[in-house]
């Protein structure tokens, strides 16, 4: 056993070696291993870990006890432990990445999201029949279901329902969520400033058990597809009427019209509409401050 002058002197060893670039490294390192952490906490991922901490704590116990079956059988599971990772953490994987893609990084360097003048014109009508819609559906409390789709591309969903390719209007939204209707039962997927399809099936939170019980399949699904991608849905509550919005797994309530322009404005087009309108009404504060201080 080494002795503690020995563990010392290798201590010291090593940090007089220690180099700029080595302490970079650890750092980088470090931020990997935190962003992984964050990544697999409450989620299906975290209790594969504990498994797999569980298989090699029994590899090494059944190698002190020199039990040859166990450990051969251990060994050989471990062996192929990096390809049953990939198989395994596959949504986590694919989260990642798609997440990087979404970057600014991904967006930019690779040329990725760039609005044409004639999307953005869509995207401006679209908006504002989205909000129309949303207003009129509200005051019926008639349910509705909106995902504005954004760089991450929903093929899957899309596949589920119905292709209508239709230009955005409160008639059409009225049309596809009236109860009785075919396509109410589902989500409207928007892509390019068309309603692409209609009644599609959206993905399960990952996390269902800890949602508040209070919310409805409707809600429940919203958050369900944010978690699985960076787009915009739009929830308007049967029971209620009132609006939400889910972005990033989490869901914000209580929209009026305005604040639902402000956010798809911002979100949609990437751009600063929201703080803009802060900022000028921030402007005119200031302005009619200075204008009472030289009134005094």
């Amino acid at each position: 056993m080494p002795s503690l002058h020995d563990m010392k002197y290798a201590i010291v060893s090593v940090l007089s070696t220690l180099e700029f670039r080595d302490i970079f490294d650890l750092l980088v390192l470090s931020y990997i291993v935190y962003l992984l952490l964050k990544l697999i906490r409450e989620t299906r991922a975290g209790q594969l870990i504990k498994g797999i901490l569980l298989l090699v704590a029994g590899y090494f116990i059944s190698s002190f006890l020199k039990l040859k079956v166990m450990s051969y059988i251990l060994e050989k599971v471990l062996d192929i432990g990096v390809l049953a990772m990939i198989i395994l953490f596959q949504p986590e994987l694919r989260r990642v990445l798609e997440k990087f893609g979404r970057t600014q990084l991904g967006v930019h360097f690779l040329g990725l999201g760039a609005n044409s003048d004639e999307i953005v014109q869509k995207w401006n009508t679209a908006i504002e029949s989205i909000c129309d819609s949303c207003v009129e559906l509200s005051a019926s409390c008639t349910g509705a279901l909106i995902v504005v789709e954004r760089q991450v591309k929903l093929g899957e969903q899309i596949e589920t329902g119905t292709i209508l390719n239709a230009l955005p209007s409160k008639e059409i939204f009225g049309n596809i969520f009236y109860p009785k209707t075919p396509l109410h039962d589902g989500a409207v997927i928007m892509r390019d400033g068309i309603i692409l399809a209609a009644a599609c099936f959206l993905p399960k939170p990952q996390n269902d058990a800890i949602i508040n019980k209070k919310l409805g399949s409707r809600h429940r699904a919203a958050i369900g597809m944010s978690e699985n991608s960076d787009a915009v849905i739009i929830v308007v509550s049967e029971e209620t009427g009132q609006i939400s919005v889910a972005m990033n797994g989490v869901l914000t309530r209580d929209y009026t019209r305005e604040k639902l322009k402000r956010l798809l404005n911002s979100e949609i087009f990437n751009s600063s509409d929201a703080d803009s309108d802060s900022q000028s009404e921030n402007k005119n504060i200031i302005s009619s401050f200075i204008e009472r201080r030289r009134k005094k």
